[in-house]
């Protein structure tokens, strides 16, 4: 690896950096920095845990390290972007919405790319930042709220269940391209999957509906903050400019 560009992990509160291999062990993270710009790489996998800890064999990403992670990084000087690598089956609802809210308000560069897959509260931890991109191969499911097993036995509760629905999605509607419409009738479409009701759709799909914005891999995704990243220095030159 030349001089240029280097992995390490992110910045310790004295200063100092974490080992990068054994950062990316323990969180699936690290730090990139080249010339063009240093930015962390996060990776959203397999079930978003939420208040209940999930079993020791399920592969989980744990809230409670990913919010305080992002607020850090926010005010990280050292990092121009962030980066949001996703492959979920989603997980919980308020975790995963709460996540994505921390992203969507950050005021850094930040772009996701959806590999493998970007399921149920994945959709909008996917479209959370300016720009989102997935790979064609990969796919992303759309369904209504529910919960495992449960009978709904008052009209409380199935009012409930539709405001936090209508939380999603509004969130998603904002943050990409596709309308309420559109998006709910995704989510309420029937036939397409046997034993549930919602969709499944694949990568030019998704960016033909515009929930995700762009067709791409690791190296778009990587010139997409790139080009945010000098977009953002530019405009704090010219106030600076300005300003003298």
């Amino acid at each position: 690896m030349d001089e240029e560009t280097k992995t390490t992990g992110p910045c310790q509160e004295d200063g100092q950096q974490t080992g990068g291999p054994q950062r990316i062990v323990d969180f699936g993270s690290a730090v990139s920095r080249s010339r063009r710009g240093n930015i962390y790489t996060l990776t959203i996998i397999g079930q978003v845990e939420g208040h209940q800890v999930l079993p020791e064999t399920a592969k989980t990403t744990k809230y409670e390290h990913v919010m305080p992670l992002l607020a850090s990084l926010e005010q990280e000087e050292e990092i121009d972007g962030v980066l949001l690598l996703l492959n979920t089956v989603g997980g919980d609802i308020e975790a995963g919405l709460g996540i994505a809210e921390l992203v969507a308000g950050m005021r850094k560069p930040t772009a996701s790319l959806v590999l493998g897959g970007g399921h149920s509260i994945g959709v909008p931890l996917a479209v959370a930042p300016r720009v989102s991109l997935i790979v064609p191969s990969a796919s992303m499911t759309i369904h209504p709220v529910r919960m495992n097993g449960t009978v709904i036995a008052a009209p409380q509760t199935f009012n409930y269940f539709e405001r936090i629905q209508e939380r999603i999605v509004s969130f998603v509607a904002k943050n990409s391209g596709i309308s309420k419409k559109k998006f709910l009738s995704l989510m309420l479409k029937t036939g397409e999957m046997a034993a549930d009701v919602g969709s499944v759709i694949y990568g030019e799909e998704a960016v033909e509906l515009g929930l995700i914005d762009r067709i791409g891999g690791l190296g778009d995704a990587l010139d997409c903050l790139y080009e945010q990243i000098a977009q953002a220095r530019r405009e704090r030159e010219e106030r600076l400019a300005e300003a003298t």
